[in-house]
C-alpha cells in the first residue's frame, strides 16, 4: 500500500503530460514501514533511453540512481519507488518493466492518452512469486496525513 497525496500525483500528470508521446520517469521518496509507504516527495528525470525508444521505453542511469541515493540519505527519506508514463496505452505494467523492476519499490505508471493524462495505477514485485511477477499494490490518496 502506498500513501500519496493528490498533490504528489498532480506533478506525476504534469511530467507525463509534458513528456508526451515519450514515456516520462522519476522517484518517489518517502519512508518506508511494515511493508506501507509514504510518500513525501517525487523528483522528476530525464529519461536516458535511446531517443527513438523513448516512446515506449524509459531508463534511469546509474549515476542518476546514485544521485537519488545521496539525496534520499541526506534528507533522511528513502527511495520508496519509480514513476512513469505510458504513452497511448494502458496503465499496465509491461513486460520490459517487469525485468527491470527492484523489490519493494512502488511502480506508479500514468497512462497518457493524446496528451491527456488519465488512467493511474501502482503495481509492485510480488514477494510469494519470489518478485517475479507484479501484483496491483493499493494507492491511497492522502492528503498530507499521518503515517
Amino acid at each position: 500500500m502506498i500513501y500519496i497525496s493528490e498533490n504528489l500525483i498532480s506533478q506525476i500528470k504534469v511530467h507525463a503530460e509534458k513528456s508526451y508521446p515519450n514515456e516520462c520517469c522519476g522517484f518517489i521518496f518517502g519512508y518506508l514501514s511494515d511493508n506501507i509507504k509514504k510518500a513525501v516527495s517525487i523528483r522528476a528525470e530525464e529519461n536516458s533511453f535511446n531517443d527513438n525508444e523513448k516512446y515506449h521505453r524509459f531508463n534511469i542511469s546509474a549515476d542518476t540512481m546514485l544521485k537519488a541515493e545521496l539525496y534520499a540519505r541526506k534528507n533522511k527519506f528513502e527511495i520508496i519507488g519509480i514513476y512513469h508514463s505510458h504513452p497511448d496505452c494502458r496503465a499496465v505494467p509491461s513486460e520490459y518493466d517487469r525485468e527491470h523492476a527492484l523489490p519493494v519499490y512502488s511502480y506508479i505508471i500514468v497512462s497518457v492518452i493524446k496528451g491527456k493524462a488519465t488512467e493511474i495505477t501502482c503495481h509492485e514485485l510480488d514477494r510469494e512469486s519470489g518478485y517475479i511477477k507484479f501484483i496491483a499494490e493499493q494507492i491511497v490518496r492522502d492528503n498530507e496525513g499521518e503515517f
